[in-house]
């Protein structure tokens, strides 16, 4: 064999354990590294560890009037458990409380 069909060989057999490794890691569930802390509609406090990136995720029964993310990515606060409408953007490292006489957000998801 030439050293060219070598180097193919190693070029192929490279390309497919990189293929490999990045379809593998890609399968593994990202998340908002940091916590979602929250305070609920019975004035409890709530956090979320590391919550997944994807998907809607439904505040306690009551829902929530002031929100903390903690995490490294921004979130969408919704007033309904679907969240689905309007929203509120809460970037990362900030907190927010509902407005008086509004009701309490219900849902949120990450902006990713």
């Amino acid at each position: 064999m030439s050293l060219t069909h070598h180097r193919r060989l190693r070029i192929a057999a490279g390309t497919a354990l990189l293929t490999l490794a990045v379809t593998g890691c890609s399968g593994l569930g990202r998340t908002a590294v940091g916590p979602v802390t929250y305070t609920s509609g019975d004035a409890s406090h709530v956090q979320v560890n590391s919550p997944p990136v994807r998907g809607c995720h439904r505040l306690a029964a009551g829902g929530a009037r002031m929100v903390t993310n903690l995490t490294l990515v921004d979130l969408k606060l919704y007033p309904k458990g679907d969240c689905k409408g309007k929203y509120t953007y809460l970037g990362t490292t900030l907190s927010n409380e509902t407005a008086p006489g509004a009701g309490p957000w219900q849902s949120y998801g990450t902006v990713h």
